[in-house]
């Protein structure tokens, strides 16, 4: 037989009495957390440490007996977590503005709400507000699984010393906003090259003679769409909200499974969680079979590269820096042969970063 029913008055009493519960847990473990912090500041620590939060992540998902999904409990611990830290040590991080930018989104998924935030009006400016101490950590996007690598990232580091400290993937999905009533009414479209180009199939089939506005980034152009009553924009729905426009059409991207990696800049070194990424920055001689010596040291060590890709060296003409995303952190003993080898191929070689991998299906 089944249990009887109970009233709402006994159901609420027990939500009351957990809540007050947790409250007095939460409370403790603020106060854990700032124990943790005189540590940190005593020892010079970084307060973000995304090789701990992970190891909580996995550790909760573990344990969790549901009907929570996992999904939904980290979110919930990712807020816990970010009050915590902020009782540690307040953090600000910097990101590609203006708010509602997918940017900041990925800021938000990082740090939680409890971060402060500070809008920069381009990506040169993140490196450069944590290279100058203006704020702790940078957050900026570095490849699109349908448009490539953001050249404008991978630019910044010959120019910087910043270095990768996490990464994060976010799925990208794509709306169109608008103050219109209708797509009909619509003959502008604000967007900037990669949502244009994660949205060509949508536009061409459903808007194929609106003129196509050059506007960047995504927020900035639904704050143009809401200027415009014959306008629309391509955004997600942090922008459309913080922008107070309407959502004439939801999911407008030509690949469902399109999402944007994401780094996070800083001077933390991560220390090793046995499923970590190295990035590596070198550039080489030129002269016939460099490239294939170079990459060679990986195959013959068994490292896995993950991603390679070539920039203009901006000091010289017609020559390339080299950008690479690997298995393994610097501490391991295969990545650290190979990379010692590839020194004596490499005009220069500098290590970008060691971090906890992050799968791109999870999001």
């Amino acid at each position: 037989m089944s249990e009887p029913i109970r009233n709402l008055d006994e159901i609420r009493t027990d939500i009351d009495n957990i809540d007050a519960q947790l409250v007095q847990l939460l409370s403790r473990r603020v106060e854990l957390a700032q124990e943790v912090g005189k540590v940190k500041g005593k020892d010079n620590r970084p307060y973000f440490t995304p090789e701990r939060e992970r190891a909580i992540y996995q550790r909760l998902e573990q344990m969790n007996p549901g009907p929570l999904q996992n999904r939904q409990l980290q979110a919930v611990f990712r807020e816990i977590i970010s009050a915590a830290r902020a009782a540690e040590k307040p953090l600000v991080a910097a990101y590609w503005g203006p708010a509602g930018t997918f940017t900041h989104m990925a800021s938000i998924l990082t740090f939680g709400s409890s971060t402060t935030f500070m809008p920069q009006d381009n990506i040169p400016e993140v490196f450069h507000a944590v290279e100058h101490g203006n704020v702790d950590y940078g957050v900026v996007p570095v490849e699109n699984s349908v448009a490539g690598v953001v050249p404008e990232t991978l630019d910044m580091f010959p120019q910087t010393n910043v270095k990768i400290c996490a990464e994060l993937y976010v799925p990208i999905q794509h709306h169109l906003v608008s103050t219109a009533p209708t797509l009909g009414e619509i003959e502008r479209v604000y967007a900037f090259g990669q949502p244009y180009n994660q949205c060509r199939r949508w536009l061409k089939a459903n808007l194929p003679h609106a003129e196509i506005v050059e506007s960047a980034p995504t927020a900035r152009a639904a704050q143009k769409a809401l200027e415009d009553p014959k306008g629309a924009a391509i955004c997600n729905r942090l922008a459309a909200e913080t922008i107070g426009i309407p959502i004439l059409v939801e999911h407008i991207q030509d690949d469902p499974a399109n999402r944007t990696r994401f780094i996070i800049l800083g001077y933390n070194e991560p220390a090793k969680t046995g499923n970590d990424k190295t990035s590596v920055m070198f550039n080489l001689r030129n002269r016939p079979g460099e490239l294939v010596k170079a990459l060679k040291t990986f195959e013959e060590h068994g490292v896995n590269l993950m991603m390679i890709e070539s920039r203009p060296a901006q000091r010289a003409t017609f020559e390339y820096i080299f950008y690479c995303d690997c298995n393994g952190h610097r501490t391991d003993t295969a990545l650290q042969s190979a990379l010692e080898e590839l020194r004596q191929h490499a005009l220069e070689t500098t290590i970008l970063g060691s971090y906890p991998y992050r799968d791109p299906r999870d999001v």
